[in-house]
């Protein structure tokens, strides 16, 4: 089974959150930036368990320039067998999608894993879009996901119970949690890492369909107020003049 997962670059979730251009960039100086928390827990190591189970490689492929090599190389140390990465900085979820389609439109992946979303953006649009690009059936937010006899299924949370799904391959499945478990790499998966195949090829000729018009922190939290207990009627007064319902 030949297994493609997309691989998000993005910030470290405890990285602080700034803005520049007139707040219409991210701040990236001095930032951490790691491999997509879901793209890596649950797509990529399902993707490799599901090749350890029945054979096959697992891709993995990023839209972004050099600077997301280190974080390439960590999928690779977690056990993919090569990377591909598309020679350009993503301009929204769009782009990145149809840049995805262009490279793997002709080559025979029977499976494309994603997370479902990527946490800068929060946006879930790439999956669904890849696969409408490609012509391909498309499962989303799957928390569990076999494959036997060229079929998937998955299963998926909807409101109060679980979905099952059944889809013949190839498909583009976006993966949430309860697909798989972590998996740290060990120092033979980061030896391997370093000479194990990363191409790297030219972006295809696409559009951005949207642009960022700025950005905006939330407002400052703002102090704890310390109501004494023998003040009840105060709180009750308090959380009628200034509690905000969110």
């Amino acid at each position: 089974m030949k297994i493609l997962v997309l691989i998000s670059h993005v910030p470290d979730t405890t990285a602080r959150i700034a803005f520049t251009n007139d707040n219409t960039a991210y701040d990236a100086s001095g930032i951490q930036f790691i491999v997509n928390p879901y793209d890596e827990w649950y797509a990529l190591v399902r993707g490799l368990e599901l090749k350890e189970a029945q054979g096959g490689t697992v891709t993995t492929i990023t839209v972004g320039g050099a600077e997301t090599d280190p974080t390439i190389r960590k999928a690779l140390a977690i056990g993919a067998d090569d990377a591909v990465r598309i020679d350009t900085a993503p301009k929204d979820g769009h782009d990145v999608a149809a840049q995805v389609a262009a490279y793997a439109k002709d080559k025979g992946f029977d499976l494309i894993l994603a997370g479902k979303e990527t946490i800068d953006h929060n946006g879930s649009q790439v999956g669904p879009m890849l696969a409408e690009m490609l012509d391909l059936p498309f499962i989303s937010l799957a928390g569990k996901l076999d494959v036997a006899d060229n079929k998937a299924t998955a299963e998926r949370d909807v409101r109060g119970d679980v979905e099952v799904l059944e889809c013949a391959l190839p498909l583009v499945v976006s993966c949430a949690k309860g697909m798989a478990e972590q998996r740290i790499p060990n120092m033979r998966g980061i030896m391997a890492a370093r000479t194990k195949p990363l191409q790297v090829v030219p972006a295809a000729a696409t559009e951005a369909l949207s642009t960022t018009v700025k950005f905006e922190l939330p407002p400052p939290k703002q102090a704890v107020k310390m109501i004494p207990a023998e003040e009840a009627g105060k709180l009750i007064e308090l959380l009628h003049s200034e509690a905000k319902v969110i």
